[in-house]
């Protein structure tokens, strides 16, 4: 099955542990159910390669790991412990929700058809450039509304 990814927008890591409490550890994107939060099915993008990669292509700048910046914030611990496998949830940087939030809307097409052909979706069927600018937009979304609400964007993460 691979990596499951749900990005979502919440007020701070605080309310995320509650989220992650109320749900069981999650999933945050639940197929048929009521959303539990403002949140898109990341459908393998990974925040720190393939999300950053699309990031590098909006702000110019080459991509590096530490790009997205993400924070792990739960669960307690987890980081130390090398047999954990998930759940977890980490936090993005303020620049990498606001690069997301700042794509303008006619730009989209571009970085999506050149996202598409990363090496890293390569190994992906439904990555087509179409696909991807759906995806984008998605997340392009999320960081506007996160960002307007003074939020930041959470990815979920389970192996």
């Amino acid at each position: 099955m691979g990596v499951l990814y749900d990005y979502f927008r919440a007020s701070d890591d605080e309310a995320v542990v509650k989220l992650m409490a109320a749900t069981d550890g999650g999933p945050v994107v639940r197929e048929g159910g009521s959303p539990v939060a403002d949140a898109v099915d990341g459908k393998g993008i990974d925040p720190p390669v393939v999300l950053g990669k699309v990031v590098s292509f909006a702000l110019d700048v080459p991509w590096a790991a530490d790009l997205i910046g993400e924070r792990l914030i739960w669960p307690d611990g987890a980081g130390e412990d090398p047999e954990y496998e998930g759940p977890w949830v980490v936090v993005l940087s303020e620049r990498a929700r606001d690069a997301l939030a700042e794509i303008p809307d006619d730009r989209l097409p571009g970085l999506a058809d050149r996202w598409s052909h990363i090496e890293e979706l390569s190994y992906y069927s439904d990555t087509q450039p179409e696909v991807m600018l759906s995806r984008l937009r998605e997340l392009n979304g999320l960081a506007r509304r996160a960002r307007t609400s003074g939020e930041n964007i959470y990815c979920w993460i389970c192996l």
